[in-house]
């Protein structure tokens, strides 16, 4: 691994360990009530924080304080929750406590990190060199895909699945709180 890698294994590191870290706040707060979510509702969560930043973005101002990075971290976290939700399914009243909920967040964070540290060997860095909101625009783009994919409910012919749109959702927001972080 690259030393550029290694600063990019470490930079996405501690924002996702900001991210973690406001996810066991929310848990402690509201215990594990995402458990309820179906995937659809969490796809399009992750529209709003994406369509959210590309409006300010756009227009260049926002009316709530809350600034675009906490939108990423909300993208990140849902991602997360998706992929635990595929993986679980919804129910109908919460059923995890905080340590089996801090642990599967765990294993797909890691597992979609280590997908982006395979894909950023692979693409040499272009992160680095790519707009933020060029990126928010991919994440808005693996939304309309999933959304797609939903509706003819997982089926697809060619396509990566739901999990792997999530993932690159997550990488995405991972890269643009990394840049916010630089500047």
């Amino acid at each position: 691994m690259s030393e550029q890698e290694l600063r990019t294994e470490s930079e996405c590191r501690a924002v996702l360990e900001l991210c973690r870290s406001l996810f066991e706040m929310k848990l402690h707060d509201y215990g594990a009530a995402w458990r309820i979510l179906r995937p659809e509702s969490l796809t399009d969560q992750i529209y709003i924080k994406a369509e959210r930043i590309r409006s300010i973005q756009t227009r260049g101002e926002a009316h709530i304080q809350e600034g675009i990075d906490a939108e990423f971290v909300g993208i990140v976290n849902y991602g997360i929750i998706g992929m635990i939700q595929l993986e679980l399914g919804a129910v109908s009243r919460p059923d995890l406590n905080a340590a089996q909920a801090l642990s599967l967040y765990d294993r797909f964070a890691e597992a979609t990190l280590q997908l982006l540290l395979a894909k950023n060997h692979d693409y040499g860095e272009a992160w680095r060199n790519m707009r933020l909101s060029s990126m928010v625009d991919l994440i808005l783009s693996k939304v309309y895909r999933t959304k797609q994919i939903e509706d003819h409910k997982g089926e697809t012919f060619v396509s990566e699945g739901i999990d792997a749109n999530y993932k690159d959702m997550v990488n995405y927001a991972l890269f643009c709180l990394v840049k916010l972080s630089e500047n």
